[in-house]
């Protein structure tokens, strides 16, 4: 079922398939099967609409040249970013994965890396960690904190925009999927979209001045086709990414490891902190869990209690399974 549809006064507008390939606000641009882009704008006030939405449009009138969206079809995730209000914000629509962006410099912090990990999980899509910069080389406690990962199955790409090993590498890892880049601030985010994508600025300009009819704007997001294969989706709301917290009990199902573990748990509520016939505390003990890891979990277990503490109404959504 449809989340909006039009009502009965619009009846008689042939409605088209299309995917929204950029927003701002109220405006948008459409991608209709045929690949074209259309300028459009949101009918009534129902509807809110973010990139990646599939999306059911047409022509109110005539020789218009702007199109009218009327229908905004059920996703099958979104990736929402966590407000000062303690409320979810979708950002983005219908991803395939999510691409954790570190370097040699800044320093990682692998908790953060954690939180982008689990964020993935929460919402359902995959998710790979990119090493850029990969010409500085690797420390040692770096190498060791990407082995581990990739020994919970998290792949790994090791890659760069000045030197080898280039970005063939995440170019192939990004074929046919919906990605988004996220990461700490000099990361090389920014670099790597114009690597992939070095008509990205050209056609981010010409998406603004579609969709706020040549009002500048660096706000909305834009979805981009990949030369290689794929679509990545840049939007300043996932740049600096932090993914909303769930239900307290829900926080370890962003933790491949703790879940595993948690089967052979004796209370099927376990949080995994100090409850009697906890199999992620005996897993932990003897050494399948990693101290580090568990520690981002409990991190993030804490703020999700404060969070439901402070925003009691805010109501977190149950993660995908």
């Amino acid at each position: 079922m449809p989340r909006a549809a039009a009502p009965a006064g619009d009846a008689g507008v042939a409605l088209l398939a299309g995917r929204v390939v950029a927003s701002h606000g109220r405006q948008l641009v459409v991608e209709d099967v045929a690949g074209q882009r259309i300028p459009c704008r949101l009918h009534g006030r129902r509807l809110a609409a973010v990139c990646g939405d599939e999306a059911r449009w047409g022509y109110a009138h005539a020789g218009e040249s702007y199109g009218t969206v009327y229908e905004l079809l059920p996703r099958r995730n979104t990736l929402e970013r966590l407000t000062q209000g303690g409320r979810a914000e979708p950002v983005v629509a219908n991803l395939s994965q999510l691409v954790a962006v570190v370097a040699p410099r800044p320093e990682p912090d692998w908790f953060v890396v954690d939180r982008y990990l689990a964020g993935a999980a929460w919402c359902g899509v995959a998710a790979l960690i990119a090493f850029n910069k990969a010409e500085l080389g690797v420390a040692a406690d770096a190498a060791a904190e990407l082995d581990a990962y990739a020994a919970l199955g998290v792949r790994i790409v090791h890659c760069s925009t000045r030197a080898a090993p280039g970005i063939e590498a995440l170019a192939g890892s990004l074929k046919g999927a919906v990605s988004v880049l996220v990461g700490q601030s000099g990361t090389g985010k920014s670099s790597l979209l114009n690597a992939l994508i070095p008509e990205a600025r050209a056609v981010t300009q010409e998406i603004s001045a579609a969709s706020e009819e040549g009002r500048h704007t660096t706000t909305h997001a834009v979805l981009h086709r990949l030369a290689s294969g794929g679509d990545l989706i840049d939007s300043p709301g996932v740049r600096d990414y932090a993914p909303p917290l769930p239900a307290v009990r829900a926080v370890a199902s962003g933790f491949v490891e703790l879940e595993r573990a948690a089967a052979g748990c004796r209370f099927q509520d376990c949080l995994h902190v100090q409850e009697p016939g906890c199999a992620v505390r005996a897993a932990l003990d003897g050494g399948a869990i990693r101290p580090r890891r568990y520690e981002s979990y409990r991190r993030l277990l804490g703020l999700a209690r404060e969070m439901g503490e402070r925003f009691p109404d805010r109501r977190p959504g149950r993660p995908r399974r």
